[in-house]
């Protein structure tokens, strides 16, 4: 019989987030020996990584990190998804995510492939993902990766699990004076997840879309044809108080607007980036 405890067994667990069965398989055949069975697993776990390529990667982290350059400051958030959130939860994935977070924040770009192809430590990026796959044994995707340059960057990542990483992201891009109601704006763009920072920002196919479809609604309804201008104009002020961050109720204090918050403070949002994991 191998000699190794429970404990040897939890810790293990914890090491590579595998299943019981298969952390007791591999001590079996490694003979007790921590690290030779954490190699095992990373070996089979390899032979499965192409099997994992159909299922899905619906659970996992946000991670982020702001630094500073010479135009002010650059904000990076990245989603990497998991398939489950026992192994989202393991120290083996959040160490990953920091390895894949350091990458993208030196590579310069947000687009994914760029990142992937990207070195760290010797190993591309998305080398990197598959070792650490196939030592979990699920399917690890980086799904986005953002990037937000503005004098000054504001973090807020949310849990919404108590147990797990953050799976909500945002970053916020604020003059200086703004930065005084950023955290709390970011906060907002968590709860709220607006699309836009201003309706100028709205394109305008889409606000002509959202028109024409007031105007059919409030015809259906069998409005009089002389107060349908002022109906879809309201509706329309409607549709951006949902999408437009600065037309917001607030979140704080709903009886003012995001942008009368910013107004207040003196500041303006340049911009920002949402995250929600799996979303």
């Amino acid at each position: 019989m191998a000699n190794y405890t429970a404990a040897d067994i939890k810790a293990l667990r914890e090491r590579t987030g595998a299943g019981m069965l298969d952390v007791k398989k591999a001590l079996d055949e490694a003979g007790g020996d921590a690290d030779k069975a954490l190699e095992i697993i990373r070996v089979k776990g390899l032979k499965g990584v192409a099997k994992r390529e159909d299922r899905a990667a619906s659970d996992g982290l946000v991670a982020a990190q702001v630094s500073d350059d010479a135009s002010g400051q650059t904000g990076v958030l990245i989603e990497l998804n998991s398939e489950t959130d026992f192994v989202a939860k393991s120290p083996n994935f959040i160490e990953l995510a920091q390895t894949v977070l350091d990458a993208a924040v030196a590579s310069g770009t947000d687009d994914v492939a760029q990142v992937l192809a990207s070195t760290h430590d010797g190993s591309t990026v998305q080398e990197t993902i598959d070792g650490t796959a196939a030592t979990l044994g699920e399917k690890i995707v980086l799904r986005r990766v953002a990037r937000l340059s503005a004098e000054k960057v504001t973090v807020y990542l949310h849990k919404v699990n108590k147990d797990l990483p953050p799976q909500v992201g945002v970053l916020v891009g604020t003059d200086a004076a703004g930065e005084s109601v950023a955290k709390d704006i970011a906060m907002h763009v968590a709860a709220f997840a607006p699309k836009h920072v201003t309706r100028d920002e709205v394109p305008a196919e889409t606000v002509e879309a959202e028109r024409r479809v007031a105007e059919e609604t409030a015809r259906n309804e069998g409005k009089p044809e002389a107060a349908l201008p002022k109906i879809v104009e309201g509706r329309l002020t409607g549709f951006f108080k949902e999408s437009v961050l600065l037309d917001q109720a607030f979140a704080k204090d709903t009886k003012k607007s995001v942008g009368q918050v910013l107004t207040e403070a003196g500041g303006t949002v340049t911009g920002f980036a949402r995250f929600r994991v799996g979303a």
